[in-house]
């Protein structure tokens, strides 16, 4: 029996990682096919393949969209796709890797050359960059949020007394915030120019935090220190006995020193008037008409719900998150309604109209609850990849209004993560019932859209 190894690999490690290799696994299964998945994911790396997986492998499937090391695959054949095409279609890249011829070393390096150098032109999207730092950066928004949500447990100014749990709680989830930013920026460099931009980088994110532009200017900070890092280490030449300060000395002085001055200097009065403006402008919304409030949580829901985890949803999730350090708790609230909305409303489409869905999709729409009340948009990729044309409208539409909802019950949430777990949490949230009440609705809306615009399944199709 044919043995392959896979890995796979998403930038932010959380969902696509680890849906990518349950869906080869289940196709390995059903084409009795002996398969081990490498798993890269948030928590590092699982269920590593050894040399002897490899050495006895016929072939390997690399289901990554950030860099692995190749090199331990010499000689073998490699299948290398994007982490989503191995959600949509892992049965045809099991069938493409069983096909597949061992290649000669000079042909394995003509072809990993090649790969790198593709690889090297999508190094230079703005996506990809931004993604590595939200990656590293989502535990400590996480940790910090949750952390500062409990010091809430006590009462809503428990955090005030001197000395207490719920002060040192406050504290600790407060330093983790202190960091979100300069780790923002620090991780962005570090996808553009590796290891010499991480100290600009970082350095620069402090900064946008000390002048006060926040995560915009963590992130602008971020470019700056990689791009400049990369720079330095390409132009600047040194007498080749001195080639060994490059990295501890020339790269890291020379770049810490043009993004601070940039920041300082060019960037953060701008990004402070532009962060300032934002915040005044959601605090007015706040404060303001229903109209206003209600139109800002209808545009974050549809943004959460339009890729599904994607990059426009990254960045709804990122505007929100980046002003909870800013006491602006209403967007988060919008955010994490509308992200558990997608997979929730499926899964109530498979309860109330089974006639339209398969078995395996009604027991992905079961995986869907659990994803979705753990605010895991990510759930309703496999519908949405199915069927977009019906159901990706479906999913923005229920989730612009349950943001929408959100935002007119006025309600707010501390933690920028947890899903229906936090709504246990005592001041975690405000006007708790209205607010779970939104997302119900954002659900039930997204269910019966899916349900109207999806075909009933015929008979050959149900057997």
């Amino acid at each position: 029996m044919s043995k392959l190894l896979a890995v796979t690999a998403c930038p932010t490690g959380i969902a696509h990682t680890f849906m990518a290799a349950e869906s080869l696994e289940k196709a390995a299964q059903e084409k009795g096919i002996d398969l081990k998945v490498e798993t890269r994911g948030s928590v590092g790396t699982e269920n590593e393949l050894t040399e002897e997986d490899i050495k006895d492998a016929h072939a390997i499937i690399l289901a990554v969209d950030t860099d692995v090391d190749e090199a331990r695959f010499e000689g073998k054949p490699v299948v290398r796709v994007a982490v989503a095409e191995a959600i949509k279609n892992a049965e045809g890249l099991i069938d493409r890797a069983l096909n597949m011829e061992a290649t000669s070393k000079d042909d394995y390096v003509e072809k990993v050359q090649n790969q790198k150098k593709e690889r090297g032109k999508q190094r230079k999207g703005f996506y990809k960059h931004l993604m590595n730092g939200v990656s590293y950066m989502i535990p400590l928004v996480v940790a910090g949020g949750i952390l500062i949500a409990l010091s809430f447990l006590p009462g809503i100014h428990a955090a005030e007394e001197e000395g207490s749990i719920a002060a040192h709680l406050a504290t600790i989830g407060g330093a983790a915030f202190t960091l979100m930013v300069p780790i923002l920026a620090g991780f962005i460099a570090y996808s553009i120019a590796d290891k010499p931009g991480l100290a600009p980088g970082l350095i620069g994110g402090y900064l946008a935090n000390e002048i006060g532009s926040g995560f915009l200017g963590g992130i602008i900070a971020g470019f700056l220190a990689g791009y400049l890092a990369k720079a330095v280490k390409t132009y600047v030449k040194l007498p080749k006995n001195l080639e060994g300060i490059m990295p501890v000395l020339v790269i890291p002085v020379l770049s810490t020193l043009g993004t601070g001055l940039l920041m300082l200097y060019v960037i953060g009065t701008p990004i402070e008037f532009v962060m300032t403006s934002l915040e005044n402008g959601l605090q007015a919304l706040e404060g303001g008409t229903g109209v206003k409030a209600l139109l800002l949580g209808v545009i974050l829901g549809a943004m959460m719900a339009f890729d599904v985890g994607g990059p426009v949803n990254k960045t709804a999730y990122l505007f929100a998150t980046g002003l909870l350090a800013s006491d602006i708790f209403g967007p988060m609230a919008a955010v994490m309604a509308a992200g558990m909305t997608p997979p929730l409303g499926l899964w109530l489409a498979t309860i109330i109209a089974k006639n339209k869905f398969s078995k395996e999709e009604q027991e992905a729409g079961k995986a869907a609850s659990v994803l979705g009340i753990s605010f895991i948009t990510e759930g309703a990729i496999p519908f949405a990849a199915a069927d977009p044309l019906r159901v990706i409208p479906s999913l923005v539409a229920g989730s612009a209004v349950a943001g929408g909802l959100s935002m007119l019950f006025n309600a707010g949430l501390r933690a920028p993560h947890g899903g229906v777990f936090v709504l246990a949490i005592p001041n975690a949230v405000t006007n708790v019932l209205l607010y779970a009440l939104a997302i119900i609705i954002g659900a039930v809306v997204t269910a019966l859209l899916v349900v109207a615009l999806k075909k009933k399944r015929s008979s050959t199709e149900a057997a």
